[in-house]
């Protein structure tokens, strides 16, 4: 059962008009707070969100004997990582359940302690997201792993790391960070092909540097990682969360509001501009963050394909899908990262959308769903009205794609669950208030 907190009830209709901020990356600031396990000193990270993944990181690194401060107000995370000892394994357990970060902390572990513990990870639900690759990585690099343990996963490197040639089947973001942070300490050089490029892990890599590794990429997605000696701690802020930026582009888009977004940049999103700007939507550029609205008239439908950078991100699909059940005609959504990320639209279509669901590939890109059992195309036809219902959240984008859907429908929406939303979304409901939204 929900709590009164966890509830937001919507009255729809309106246009959402005004300006908000948006800080840095979620999928970054998390990793480079990992990061800061790797060396023994004080490391400061700038422009953090004040969201619940940068809080559950935070517990999970003060459980390993790391000094965390956050100021929320200030964007500020300073972290101590001068002790470092092994978290009981309960304790990490009852936090795996709101993270997938534990894994990640394996690296730095091995190399500070010379083990780490794994347990079963959380996360959004919205596919299968295995863990193999990172296992593979950690092998190749020489550490033991135990996956027998009573507790979870127990990886070990009684004879150190060291580097090793590795090839990544598919560009797994999660995959290509934890070699990174597991082989800018292993002797020796290590190689990583088909790798993932997002600007979130190129952000990563200037952390890294600035601790003293030595890593180079290649264009044809292969990084080459030097293994160093040791590290220092790092000062650095970060880039701005392009999925934030998106999200509440979609909204203005959805909803025929203007919306300046401080703190958005351009060169993060030039494949997302690029839709909203064939969609029909509207931007301007500037110094201080970019404006996004409905100019009036129609929408255009349009095809996308979701894909490893620089695609069009699966991140951005969810909160646009909805801004799309609006536009004038067909159009078709090919979802290629996650096999289960259509999930969300069943209330889209309670709420009025017509939305229908394909096991076929409805593109040209390679697709692993292929000839396997997924919905994961999406043909939708508009405009349709949306009408305001009862709604679930289910994950932390599909949620923020359901609030975006009830700010757009006629009438009231109750959406429960919204605890998952401040997983990724600084400070949502603010925003709302300052784009003049109607809730309470």
């Amino acid at each position: 059962m929900n709590s009164e907190n966890d509830v937001l009830r919507v009255v729809g209709g309106k246009p959402l008009n005004g300006q908000i901020k948006v800080r840095g990356a979620k999928n970054f600031v998390s990793k480079a707070m990992v990061a800061a396990l790797l060396a023994p000193g004080v490391s400061v990270l700038k422009n953090v969100p004040e969201i619940r993944d940068v809080h559950v990181v935070s517990d999970l690194l003060r459980l390993h004997g790391v000094n965390v401060t956050v100021d929320g107000a200030d964007g500020v995370v300073t972290i101590d990582a001068s002790h470092v000892q092994l978290a009981d394994v309960a304790d990490v357990d009852t936090l795996s359940g709101s993270s997938r970060i534990p894994i990640l902390f394996s690296g730095p572990l091995l190399h500070r302690l010379g083990e780490a513990f794994i347990p079963a990870l959380g996360g959004c639900n919205i596919g299968g997201r295995p863990i193999d690759f990172h296992l593979e990585t950690l092998r190749k690099l020489g550490a033991n792993v135990d996956k027998e343990h009573k507790d979870g996963i127990h990886i070990t490197a009684p004879d150190g790391l060291h580097g090793a040639k590795i090839h990544l089947p598919y560009p797994s973001v999660g995959a290509t960070e934890q070699t990174l942070l597991a082989a800018v300490l292993a002797e020796g050089k290590t190689e990583l092909s088909g790798a993932a490029i997002e600007p979130e892990i190129m952000d990563l890599v200037s952390v890294l540097q600035k601790m003293g590794a030595i890593i180079s990429v290649d264009v044809d997605r292969t990084f080459r990682i030097e293994g160093v000696k040791q590290l220092k701690g790092f000062t650095h802020t970060s880039l701005t969360d392009r999925i934030e930026a998106a999200s509440w582009a979609s909204a203005a888009l959805a909803t025929h509001g203007d919306i300046f977004v401080k703190g958005a940049t351009q060169p993060e999103m030039m494949t997302f501009l690029n839709v909203f700007r064939k969609i029909g939507g509207e931007f301007d550029v500037t110094d201080k963050g970019i404006r996004f609205w409905h100019p009036g008239g129609d929408l255009k439908p349009v095809a996308i394909e979701t894909d490893v950078h620089p695609g069009f991100m699966t991140d951005w699909q969810q909160p646009l899908v909805v801004a799309l059940t609006q536009a004038k005609g067909l159009s078709i959504v090919h979802e290629t990262v996650y096999e289960n990320r259509f999930g969300f639209t069943k209330p889209l279509v309670q709420m009025g959308a017509t939305i229908q669901l394909y096991r076929e590939c409805l593109g040209s890109l390679p697709c692993r769903f292929q000839q396997r059992n997924y919905k994961h195309s999406a043909v939708i036809f508009g405009p349709t009205p949306l009408t305001g219902r009862d709604i679930d959240v289910p994950d932390l984008r599909g949620g923020f794609s359901h609030l975006i859907a009830a700010l757009a429908a006629q009438g009231p929406s109750t959406v429960r669950g919204i605890s998952l939303i401040d997983r990724g979304y600084a400070d949502f409901r603010g925003k709302l208030a300052a784009l003049g939204a109607d809730f309470e």
